[in-house]
């Protein structure tokens, strides 16, 4: 199998690049897997496609403000910093622009040294471990000095931080939000509750290789990046007890679904924990809990474009993709949804 297989003309236009004022009021195209059929509707009106009984699991990760901007010490030169993951303690594994300028000892202030970061080494893939030194909480001097890590295909500012988060986040630690849980309200999700659909919650910290291209010809090659999971024990209950009782678990997003995979055994039970994950789902994987799908339209020749294709067929995928860039649907991050049913 192919990266090249996966590749699909996208025109420019419709990369989105701002999110829309009402969340739940982006397109939908819903695809039956069995059938290759498709039928086009607004977002909120997922709520018709779901069954008292099924289940929604959700990703309640939260993204940080991972985008610093600093000087480094003892020169002028400007140096920008992305958190990816926090290794322990203060350590955190970055990527870091221009590198060259970012060798070990090197030390960059941030907002006029409220934060200083030393860089300790570099590693294999070129990302460094940088060691930070402050006064007071973490958290509160990045939500202070810290941007939104908005991919690299979203050239407008966000000029409101919360339209990068669901309205569910909750733990923080992602370098990139989870973007199918973008289009729910609360006002859908009680409605959905309200309808008998249980709404389960795990978090999988997003890290950015989510973004990152599948460089090797043979798919079978690619190495996905690790990323920490958790799923706790009243969650597994609520997803176990619905695949006991004949419903439909429903993952919004890749992140939820490979969470899901992730923590479940080949008979399809799911088990609590937490851990690193580095699974990758393409064409001829087998699901073992995930059996529909919400989700946003996604890169030619990516890794979720891959999952896809895997739940749906990838004969199902092209043809609705197809289908969405000739009736204008808006892509990625801050575009319109897929329910894959």
């Amino acid at each position: 199998m192919k990266t090249s297989d996966f590749y699909f003309d996208l025109p420019q236009e419709l990369i989105a690049q701002d999110p829309l004022e009402d969340r739940s009021a982006s397109r939908l195209l819903i695809l039956d897997k069995k059938t290759g059929q498709t039928e086009h509707h607004i977002f909120k009106e997922i709520i018709d496609y779901l069954s008292p009984g099924d289940c929604l699991v959700v990703n309640n990760t939260k993204v940080i403000p991972a985008r610093l901007y600093g000087n480094k010490i003892g020169t002028d030169a400007k140096i920008e910093i992305l958190l990816l993951k926090r290794r322990e303690g203060d350590v955190w594994e970055t990527l870091v622009k221009p590198g060259k300028k970012a060798k070990p000892g090197t030390k960059i202030s941030f907002g006029e040294g409220l934060l200083i970061g030393e860089v300790l080494e570099v590693e294999q893939e070129g990302n460094r471990l940088i060691k930070f030194e402050y006064e007071g909480i973490f958290e509160e001097i990045l939500d202070q000095l810290g941007q939104m890590p908005l991919p690299p295909y979203i050239t407008h500012q966000l000029k409101d931080k919360n339209r990068y988060q669901t309205v569910y986040a909750k733990h923080d630690g992602s370098a990139a939000a989870p973007t199918a849980g973008l289009h729910f309200t609360p006002e859908l999700l009680q409605a959905i509750k309200d309808k008998g659909v249980r709404i389960a919650h795990v978090t999988l910290h997003v890290g950015l290789g989510t973004f990152r291209p599948v460089k090797v010809e043979d798919v079978t090659k690619h190495h996905m990046h690790s990323e920490f999971y958790i799923v706790e024990e009243e969650q597994t209950e609520l997803i176990n007890r619905t695949k006991e009782e004949g419903g439909k678990v429903i993952c919004v997003g890749t992140t939820s679904c490979r969470t899901l995979e992730s923590a479940a055994d080949e008979s399809g039970k799911l088990h609590a924990g937490s851990g690193w994950t580095e699974i990758f789902i393409y064409p001829g994987y087998r699901f073992k809990i995930t059996d529909r799908l919400i989700t946003n339209f996604h890169l030619p020749e990516s890794t979720l474009l891959m999952l896809v294709s895997a739940l749906a067929g990838k004969e199902n995928i092209e043809k609705a993709y197809r289908e969405a860039v000739e009736k204008q649907y808006r892509f990625f991050s801050f575009g319109d949804a897929m329910f894959i049913r």
